[in-house]
């Protein structure tokens, strides 16, 4: 089963390291890994999607916590989500087949972010399956590159994940002052 953990991490350098080879040394492959800056500059944030059943989940989000620069895990598996992919799919078009693959483009809602005299590069948001779909149907016209970002996923509704800053002075204000639904560690 395909299991989604995100795990807000300290930003700082060195982590991606630490948090890939505990799944190396685990035996465990990294479906998709994506990482990028979160609301809070010492915070970034990882979604990582493994293979996995749901003990070796649980194995894992226990050795994610043994990491000294993680700061929260979420296994959202289980949970309402919103599951994003982005891809970029350089297709041969030649003068004659252009007019299709714009049209195939625009039924998966694709975008065509450059035109070139013999290819288009189609630049494509959704899950997973709408993406391999519009992979699918190009495929006759000759997929030339491609290039996809991971996955990223955020649970649905208001519920916001509390994350712990380390980085926070001993003494500071621990409830969620701000209003951001974020909170902080004394």
């Amino acid at each position: 089963m395909l299991n989604t953990f995100v795990v807000y991490v300290e930003n700082k350098p060195g982590v991606l390291t630490r948090v890939a080879s505990l799944f190396r040394r685990r035996a465990f492959n990294i479906d998709s890994l994506t990482v990028g800056r979160t609301e809070k500059p010492e915070v970034s944030r990882m979604t990582i999607t493994v293979d996995a059943d749901q003990d070796q989940a649980r194995r894992i989000e226990a050795n994610l916590y043994k990491l000294v620069n993680v700061l929260l895990v979420e296994n959202i598996t289980a949970e309402p989500t919103i599951v994003r992919d982005l891809a970029m799919i350089k297709v041969a078009a030649t003068h004659e087949a252009r007019s299709h693959v714009l049209e195939l483009a625009g039924v998966f809602r694709g975008r065509v972010v450059d035109v070139a005299p013999e290819s288009l590069i189609i630049e494509i948001t959704g899950d997973e399956d709408k993406i391999d779909g519009l992979l699918e149907v190009l495929q006759p016209y000759g997929v030339l590159e491609m290039v996809r970002t991971g996955i990223v996923a955020m649970r649905r509704g208001s519920k916001c994940s509390s994350v712990v800053s380390s980085t926070s002075a001993p003494g500071q204000a621990t409830a969620d002052e701000d209003g951001d639904g974020v909170q902080y560690s004394v």
